[in-house]
């Protein structure tokens, strides 16, 4: 009996010990899952938040060009699939539950006025524009995409089929604008190197508010 009574006394330390151990193990799990969930958050908030300002910005401009150079064919296909992407980030902004840009009506009005001033300058001087942003925007989705993939990228599917689609449209817009005569515009030069300043500089700030 007395035996008995040793191996039990042994034993109910052991037993605590290992039931201390698992808590320890599920709060530094719990503690994990919270810290990643977080992360993923704020990832997801950074991402939603200026990439649809910036899918706004290019509905705009593409909606200030057609109202100087009326149905082009060219532009107006550009705006169909900008329209597609607004559409579809705004369904993921919705669905991660993500803040929108508070200026959001800044790059809306800043995105018309854009349009709307190249197009005065022609349709090359529209192709220009196209050219100067989407040149930005591609490699902007580009760095969004790497940035993914090493976060565990596999948890990433639906965003990075989205970022891949639209890149490739941007990119796709980018090379009509080179096609339809966009380096022929008035100061190219210097009409898309300062549209891409103005465009970096956007993207900074729709990043952070």
């Amino acid at each position: 009996m007395q035996v008995m009574d040793c191996v039990a006394n042994r034993v109910k330390p052991l037993a605590r010990l290992h039931i201390r151990a698992a808590l320890l193990s599920s709060t530094r799990r719990s503690s994990d899952d919270a810290s990643l969930r977080r992360r993923r958050r704020l990832l997801y908030d950074r991402i939603l938040r200026v990439d649809l300002a910036g899918e706004l910005g290019a509905d705009r401009i593409y909606a200030g060009q057609m109202c100087v150079l009326g149905r082009d064919p060219v532009v107006q296909h550009m705006w169909e699939q900008e329209k597609e992407h607004l559409r579809a980030f705004e369904r993921l902004l919705t669905q991660h539950r993500a803040r929108p840009s508070a200026l959001r009506p800044l790059w809306g009005s800043a995105g018309f006025a854009l349009g709307f001033a190249t197009a005065l300058l022609g349709q090359r001087g529209a192709m220009a524009c196209t050219v100067a942003v989407e040149s930005v925007i591609a490699e902007h989705y580009d760095n969004q995409i790497r940035e993914l993939l090493a976060n565990a990228g596999e948890d990433h599917a639906e965003l990075l089929d989205l970022l891949r689609r639209c890149r490739d449209d941007e990119q796709g817009h980018h090379d009509a604008g080179l096609e339809h005569g966009a380096e022929e515009a008035p100061l190219y030069g210097l009409l898309t190197a300062t549209i891409k300043a103005g465009c970096r500089g956007a993207i900074w700030v729709a990043e952070r508010i």
